[in-house]
């Protein structure tokens, strides 16, 4: 993956979403507490490959064809800002694609919860 990039990770029931961030990190939101009853989510810089585990995972800038991403360097800065910080967390308006589509682009998306 190239700095900037979104990647999209098979969970069991649904996509993990993380921001790739360059020198094999990436940022992503990881639910604070129980995940489905986690109202907050710590926004964490970890390695790619502890987040993704043993499950498959893919570069998906799925929304370059509609929308415009900002340049690398402003995702990037943006998205280090975050790092330790809670945020709100739900998985309908607020969730970890919604996060990094907002880095990536400047509008929230996911279109798991469409």
């Amino acid at each position: 993956p190239e700095p900037g990039d979104l990647i999209e990770i098979d969970r069991p029931g649904y996509q993990h979403w993380a921001l790739y961030v360059g020198d094999g990190y990436v940022i992503n939101v990881t639910p604070v507490g129980k995940a489905c009853a986690a109202w907050q989510a710590k926004v964490k810089k970890q390695l790619l490959k502890e987040v993704v585990g043993n499950h498959k995972w893919r570069v998906n800038n799925k929304y370059d064809r509609s929308r415009t991403p900002r340049r690398v360097e402003e995702i990037i800065r943006r998205a280090e800002r975050w790092i330790d910080r809670e945020v709100p967390y739900d998985v309908l308006t607020s969730n970890c694609e919604h996060f990094v589509t907002e880095l990536r682009y400047g509008e929230g998306v996911s279109d798991q919860v469409s």
